[in-house]
């Protein structure tokens, strides 16, 4: 009978757990992204001028990513008030444009050669996280002047 509570009880808490783990605040939300970030800034080191479609590839995968982030930060903006998406316009748009100036670098970085690669990579790298650090700030704005 001691067996059957307990397992009752475990499941119960591991239940509780699983529920809770699907919502995340903004904060763990975050969180999540800096430590993603920090991940790709290492995996952008490691790639070497023979890797360079490997790093392209990975490298769309990312900016993939920031793009439908854009797209979610959109709609949050979008079903918010006059004022907050008249306050937003100009941080989007600054957005947008640092995703079309990282579109810009990563087709320098395919078309980039031995003795220019590092320079590329590097600049990538600075543009991406620059944009990475714009998409944290626009995270924060938006749960600052919109509820969850």
């Amino acid at each position: 009978m001691k067996n059957k509570t307990l397992v009752i009880t475990l499941l119960s808490i591991a239940a509780f757990a699983v529920g809770c783990e699907k919502k995340q605040t903004t904060s763990q939300q975050i969180d999540k992204v800096q430590t993603e970030t920090k991940a790709a800034a290492q995996d952008m080191k490691d790639y070497t001028f023979a890797q360079k479609a490997e790093f392209v590839k990975t490298m769309q995968g990312q900016l993939d990513a920031l793009n439908k982030d854009l797209d979610e930060l959109s709609a949050k903006i979008d079903s918010s008030s006059d004022a907050v998406k008249a306050e937003a316009k100009p941080k989007l748009q600054a957005l947008r444009d640092q995703t079309a100036q990282l579109n810009k670098q990563l087709d320098d970085a395919k078309n980039a050669t031995e003795s220019t690669w590092d320079s590329v990579k590097s600049d990538f790298q600075k543009a991406y996280d620059a944009t990475k650090d714009g998409f944290n700030q626009a995270r924060q704005w938006v749960s600052d002047k919109i509820a969850p």
